[in-house]
């Protein structure tokens, strides 16, 4: 007996794909930087450090939607390895700005071209009409799951 293993309830679950497609983007990254020491969530926090000098490690949360254990682990791989620098805020003794550090300058910029070709390649999957889509229906995904995560 054969099964089809792309059938059934897995290929309609919204969780399931999500993830398949989250896995393969994550996979895709890793082969076009090249196994970098940047993985797809530091790369995430370095371009956010990158866009917001002094950002507080609460910023980085919401600006990169990692959970807040997670980016501190994050953060303090990437303080280990040099790319960023964390001090404590004048305001809030308890609350870390980062900020990059040359280092992590030079990573982040040996890093972009292989993550802008990973998306080129994913979104090359799409026709232009379903990459405007794509990006209106995972943002409106984001936004609604965001509000039942802070109304629970």
């Amino acid at each position: 007996m054969t099964s089809d293993l792309g059938a059934g309830r897995l290929s309609v679950s919204a969780l399931h794909l999500l993830h398949r497609a989250g896995q393969q983007a994550e996979d895709l990254f890793m082969r076009e930087t090249g196994n970098a020491a940047v993985t797809p969530r530091q790369y995430a926090v370095l371009l956010a450090v990158s866009q917001n000098e002094d950002i507080s490690q609460t910023g980085l949360v919401t600006a990169t939607g990692i959970d807040r254990s997670t980016l501190a682990d994050v953060a303090r791989r990437l303080v280990e390895k040099g790319y960023v620098h964390r001090k404590r805020t004048r305001t809030d003794a308890r609350m870390y700005a980062v900020r990059l550090t040359a280092k992590g300058r030079d990573a982040l910029a040996k890093t972009e071209p292989s993550a802008q070709r990973a998306d080129e390649k994913i979104l090359g999957t799409l026709t232009a009409k379903q990459r405007n889509d794509f990006f209106s229906i995972l943002g409106e995904i984001v936004t609604g799951l965001d509000r039942l995560a802070k109304a629970a």
